[in-house]
């Protein structure tokens, strides 16, 4: 990126329903590819490491909540905290609940559902009543209401006991706006449920100048409750970014911390499992998800990771190239680092969104990559998951799908981009969150 170059220690998915990638053929490369679920995987050995240069790649093909269920009053949560804002369904059916409409009885028909034997003037004892559900009637308090009937309360399975609809979850579709960064997060079109998490906040430094801060997870699908993994590392990191980052802590280093506490929130969840539990699904991995995040300050743009989640830069103007931040913790990037493959004929590889990095009680030893930029223009950071560069692949395309007015009004640029990966098939769960990116200030140079 023009004027963008790295200061420091640029260190060191998953594939959609389906056919899962299988173990590679050939000897001296990495072996035992554990599918993510969505076009990447683990690998069971690990494998050569190439090392991960810290100055904007090019980009390099890769592999593709529920609404609430109070829309007339709900709090608006965060994935990380408190701050999303969930939607949702809202049918316009009712249930039928009135009377049966009164009619002479056919002769012989001892049965009236819609009155009672005595008002039928004495009638036989093989009279009897059934009452159909009154929807007027009010629900326990606290008590969830379906979102299609509106009247029967939601049982712990996320059921109507009235008329069985299955509720929205909380994290279907989620958005959430922080001063001048926001993220939305999308379950796409194919999966179950959306195991992408995001965390988003601001704070400042010691010297009251503003800082920005977004964090996107993507839980590895082969794993166990990837959902509650992505959603303990977006939380973990988040908040240690926003404690370290006023107290003087320098943002490279604050990110390392961060991406360190959001793997201990993730093996945490392995040590949750009951000794039951693991007795009768001891082949299942530990919770595990891929991780990456932005550090916006004046002049200075920090960006973290351990997988194949990405960072994009776009610039304002779009006078000077985009740029990709990040290099993939993948099969197909290992191969194309180590010389071994070219990138067109390793991304073609149905090993190539094999992940060879990811946080979890299971992974090797964590290295996360770091790395510093200061640029010399305003611009946009993109913060994704592969739901979305997926459809968005070079930093070019990812540019182009960005709307011009991106910095002015992120949020609407986060839907609009979610969007285009649904548009595009919405084969993944979607999430990406928009940091723009200030003017330099006067005087300052770029490094």
């Amino acid at each position: 990126m023009p004027g963008a170059g790295p200061s420091g220690d640029a260190a060191a998915h998953r594939p959609a329903p389906g056919p899962h990638a299988g173990p590679p053929a050939s000897a001296g490369h990495p072996t035992g590819v554990d599918p993510k679920g969505d076009g990447a995987a683990r690998p069971a050995a690990p494998g050569p490491q190439a090392a991960v240069p810290g100055t904007p790649g090019t980009g390099a093909p890769a592999y593709p909540a529920a609404a609430d269920p109070h829309p007339a009053a709900h709090d608006a949560r965060s994935v990380s905290a408190s701050d999303t804002a969930p939607t949702g369904a809202d049918a316009a059916a009712r249930v039928q609940g009135a009377p049966v409409q009164d009619r002479p009885a056919a002769s012989g028909a001892g049965v009236r559902l819609d009155r009672r034997a005595s008002d039928e003037g004495g009638g036989g004892g093989d009279d009897y009543t059934l009452q159909a559900p009154d929807p007027r009637v009010a629900p326990e308090p606290h008590a969830a209401v379906c979102v299609a009937c509106r009247a029967g309360r939601v049982d712990d399975d996320g059921y109507c006991e009235n008329c069985g609809h299955a509720q929205p979850r909380e994290r279907d579709h989620m958005e959430q706006e922080r001063g001048p960064v926001a993220a939305v997060s999308d379950r796409g079109l194919r999966h179950h449920r959306n195991e992408d998490a995001f965390a988003v906040g601001t704070t400042t430094l010691p010297d009251g100048s503003p800082v920005s801060v977004a964090v996107v997870c993507d839980g590895v699908s082969s794993a166990t409750r990837p959902d509650e993994a992505s959603l303990a590392a977006s939380r973990a990191a988040n908040a240690s970014l926003l404690d370290a980052l006023p107290r003087g802590t320098h943002p490279q280093q604050a990110m390392h911390e961060a991406i360190l506490a959001a793997s201990e929130a993730v093996d945490a969840l392995a040590d949750e499992q009951d000794v039951e539990a693991r007795e009768h699904a001891p082949q299942q991995n530990a919770p595990a998800c891929t991780i990456v995040a932005a550090v916006v300050t004046a002049g200075l743009l920090v960006v973290g990771w351990v997988g194949d989640s990405r960072t994009y830069w776009i610039p304002v103007d779009r006078s000077a190239p985009a740029a990709r931040l990040t290099e993939d913790d993948s099969w197909a990037a290992q191969m194309v680092a180590a010389g071994l493959m070219g990138e067109a004929e390793a991304y073609a590889d149905h090993r190539a969104h094999a992940i060879t990095g990811w946080l979890g009680a299971d992974a090797y030893e964590l290295e996360p990559h770091t790395a510093a930029f200061k640029p010399d223009r305003p611009g946009v950071v993109v913060v994704c998951t592969d739901g979305l560069w997926n459809y968005a692949e070079s930093a070019d395309e990812m540019a182009e799908a960005v709307p011009a007015d991106a910095a002015e009004r992120p949020l609407h640029a986060a839907r609009v981009l979610v969007g285009h990966a649904l548009d595009g098939g919405g084969h993944d769960n979607v999430t990406v969150a928009l940091v723009p990116f200030p003017a330099v200030p006067q005087g300052a140079g770029s490094a």
